[in-house]
């Protein structure tokens, strides 16, 4: 009886003690943290209004959730992204095909992961006085840039290719950013810009325009994610769960443009003005969709129109070697629909 007993308090008290390291071990699994990875992000420009969707997952949490810790690094142009991801100072490139181009032609080894902007957002901008109503109208006109090594340079002279003409047929100048200024002035016949660009022209007090969209003559896209090989190949899982969550951020600022161009006055260097905000980031979405991303989803890409882009800059002389656009891009690494 007394062994029956015994054998008894022994069963108790060993359930007692498997039941208390049980609540322990669940303790510390509820207090063990998430792991979460870090992603530096280096960018083309400064944190602007067009990137709201990448600048507030403090409040949204897209990336966050996905177990990423996203930074974002400035910078001043396409070149200067490809310039951080090379040194190492960040992972992904928000960067132009442009800027691309001229990596792949000095031999460095680049991954396309994600087109962010499928249509092409440059164009030429004239006065309506000015009858330019097609680029070889151009031809002996004296056209603004925002610089010779700028993105305004390189698709005004992809333009002018399409249609037969050179940068000989025409007089190039450098404006600068406040490149409405010299148009309105009657300094230059036309200028180079971008579309969220000319909305801030238009407020500005540009008066009644021609303008010609270098999409609809080569609609290279206007920015992708690029990453080297070494960190496509050692971040797979990490690169995949950035591209997700980033598509989802899209999505997002497509879905609600209100509370996107609300969030960018505080997240956005540009971005004070509420209604100027809503409409830079509506032409941005614009930007961000196509028939293939109807088709495939948001950052579709499409090797073709890369390999066009690669082999027009080529035939420009703005690259030496002729570039295997195939070899670079890894279009199952964007998520599907």
């Amino acid at each position: 009886m007394k062994m029956k007993k015994r054998s008894a308090l022994f069963l108790s008290a060993a359930l007692f003690l498997a039941a208390c390291g049980a609540e322990e071990t669940k303790k510390e699994t509820a207090e063990e943290p998430e792991k979460v990875a870090d992603i530096k992000v280096a960018s083309w420009s400064q944190p602007i209004t067009e990137q709201t969707n990448l600048l507030v997952d403090e409040k949204k949490g897209f990336f966050k959730d996905n177990g990423l810790n996203v930074e974002v690094i400035p910078g001043a142009g396409g070149g200067d992204a490809i310039k951080n991801i090379l040194s190492g100072q960040a992972d992904i490139a928000f960067t132009d095909p442009g800027s691309l181009y001229f990596a792949l032609d000095k031999g460095e080894k680049l991954k396309v992961l994600y087109n962010i902007y499928p249509q092409n957002v440059f164009n030429i901008v004239s006065l309506k006085e000015k009858n330019i109503t097609k680029p070889e109208d151009l031809k002996g006109k004296t056209i603004g840039v925002y610089s010779l090594s700028s993105g305004t340079r390189q698709n005004l002279l992809v333009m002018l290719n399409q249609v037969g003409l050179s940068e000989k047929d025409v007089n190039i100048v450098e404006t600068g950013l406040l490149n409405f200024a010299p148009l309105m002035q009657g300094q230059v016949d036309a200028t180079a810009a971008t579309d969220t660009g000319l909305v801030i022209g238009k407020q500005k007090g540009l008066g009644d325009v021609n303008v010609l969209e270098v999409k609809d003559y080569l609609n290279v896209p206007s920015d992708v994610f690029v990453v080297t090989e070494k960190t496509y190949e050692e971040k797979q899982d990490e690169l995949k769960n950035f591209l997700e969550a980033y598509q989802a951020s899209a999505q997002w600022m497509i879905d609600n443009p209100e509370e996107a161009a609300s969030l960018a006055v505080d997240y956005a260097i540009d971005g004070k003005n509420e209604e100027q905000n809503l409409d830079i980031i509506k032409l941005r979405n614009a930007s961000a969709v196509s028939s293939l991303t109807e088709e495939k989803g948001l950052g579709a890409l499409d090797t073709d129109i890369l390999q066009q882009g690669a082999d027009t800059y080529k035939e420009l002389g703005l690259v030496k070697n002729q570039l295997n656009m195939e070899g670079a891009v890894e279009e199952e690494m964007v998520p599907a629909k």
